[in-house]
């Protein structure tokens, strides 16, 4: 028996199937681009992308023809797709990085009670929550709005087309800021403040709960045999955590990818002043009673891929890291690239490289950035363990995990260990792993082979020393920001 899981990103989606010791029998991959028609707008168009995760499904099953007993879905978060009456997609889904509802957020959470949107949801409002996007929405595309029988996020808009009756993990749903983390329902105070009947949105469960099984006409069309069960998975950092191995209170997932993002495994449910004045939220695990967060910056690995096309770079990504300095640079960078992500939720600041010259070298350049991005994160890492989420264990997750040099700066900034696990689809397997307990009612945990990436005294010394300078750097360019215009 095999299981199979689908990871829906942001940049492309994956399809995995694992035996049920965990081996890896097929991969699958297929990417989409990210439009911008306008400047702060970023969509995906939901047709491609049912349509490509359609197709790595067929791939990934036909590579590995064994019987698939049930399969799980790992979603990006936030972005929804519009549905008409007639089952077609009315619109792109504005993804997490979409910052066009900026300009409603303040008025319409002042109205709400900003306090109490946070006790509801665990979460601190920004124009990335698919909230604030579907205000915008009823406003700027009133037709759109009324002609809409449903908002589905990616996990519940694939078990639409899956034809299956349409459910939505707590973790995703949760990061709607729809969604009720105390009662695990849709909010309906929230609801009627937006003119949004519930019934236009999937039925929130549990991960690892049997959503449906899939019709046998779709089942065909996917080369799946008939009777696989659909379990719900949820937000795809949730789900990564899980398929790295973050099952114990205190471990985090470390994740590179398009998103720089730590997940952590909590015991409890924290909502605290602190955490929500960082814009550092709480929300459903996918382990049952689990809780986690999330503190990430929305530049990350992307970083990569801009330096690469402004540059006129043909190596690979890992040829360029290996050309980085080995020393820590004299530069001195804020990575705003993209808005900011936690815990300033700015979308104004820019990105900014400090202490330039002409013998400065592209190398450093890229060095400085990436030295941003953990900068970042280092500031984020105090932060929860201040608001008592106490992170001890760090465990690499997506494609910048493979690069040793990469591990180590990140180990070296952030002075902490960073485990490199041998798991190269955590985000499948986690979807996975909910699947086979779903079906088995057994739980799953996969053991696979670590290597622990410990700091360089030296060199975290001189990044301790750094990040006392980043600290002040954010407040001056937010100003100076703020009056450029």
């Amino acid at each position: 028996m095999s299981y199979l899981g689908l990871d829906i990103g942001t940049s492309g989606c994956k399809a995995a199937i694992f035996e049920q010791d965990g081996t890896c029998l097929s991969t699958a991959h297929q990417s989409y681009s990210i439009m911008n028609p306008r400047d702060g707008w970023a969509e995906l168009d939901s047709n491609e992308v049912i349509e490509k995760c359609f197709e790595v499904i067929r791939q990934a099953v036909k590579a590995a023809p064994g019987k698939v007993k049930a399969m799980g879905i790992s979603s990006q978060g936030e972005a929804f797709t519009p549905v008409g009456a007639d089952g077609n997609f009315l619109g792109n889904a504005m993804i997490s990085s979409d910052c066009r509802a900026e300009s409603l957020v303040k008025d319409w959470e002042k109205q709400f009670g900003s306090n109490k949107l946070y006790q509801i949801t665990g979460h601190s409002s920004s124009a990335m929550f698919t909230l604030f996007k579907l205000i915008w929405l009823k406003e700027n595309k009133p037709d759109i709005w009324a002609k809409s029988k449903a908002f589905y996020c990616f996990e519940d808009l694939m078990h639409f087309r899956l034809g299956i009756t349409p459910s939505i993990g707590w973790p995703l749903a949760g990061r709607t800021m729809l969604f009720d983390i105390n009662e695990h329902c849709w909010n309906q105070e929230i609801m009627d403040a937006i003119g949004l009947d519930k019934s236009k949105l999937a039925k929130p469960f549990p991960s690892g709960s049997v959503a449906g099984i899939i019709p046998d006409e779709i089942a065909n069309i996917l080369g799946l045999p008939f009777g696989v069960k659909v379990v719900t998975g949820g937000h795809d950092q949730t789900i990564c955590a899980l398929g790295a191995g973050a099952f114990e209170a205190g471990t985090a997932m470390y994740a590179t990818g398009t998103v720089e993002c730590i997940c952590p495994v909590l015991s409890e449910k924290i909502l605290s002043s602190d955490l929500q004045k960082n814009n550092l939220c709480c929300y459903d695990y996918s382990l049952p009673g689990k809780y986690t967060t999330v503190a990430y910056c929305l530049t990350g690995g992307n970083i990569l891929q801009w330096f690469k096309k402004e540059f006129g770079q043909e190596d690979s990504y890992d040829s360029l890291i290996e050309q980085i300095p080995n020393e820590p640079t004299d530069l001195l960078a804020l990575p705003y690239f993209t808005p900011s992500g936690t815990p300033y939720f700015d979308t104004v600041t820019k990105g900014t490289i400090m202490g330039l010259g002409l013998n400065t070298s592209r190398y450093e350049i890229l060095k400085s950035l990436l030295e941003g991005v953990l900068m970042e994160m280092k500031l984020n890492l105090n932060l929860l363990a201040e608001s008592g989420m106490k992170i001890n264990k760090l465990i690499a997750t997506g494609g910048g995990a493979r690069n040793t040099k990469w591990m180590q700066l990140k180990a070296d900034v952030l002075n902490m260990p960073i485990i490199k696990k041998n798991i190269d689809e955590a985000g499948c397997l986690g979807a996975a792993m909910l699947a086979f307990s779903a079906d088995t009612g057994m739980n799953f945990k996969h053991d696979s082979d670590e290597k622990i990436i410990m700091p360089n005294p030296e060199k975290a010394k001189i990044y301790e020393h750094k990040f006392k300078m980043y600290k002040k750097m954010y407040p001056v360019m937010k100003e100076l920001y703020q009056n450029i215009k």
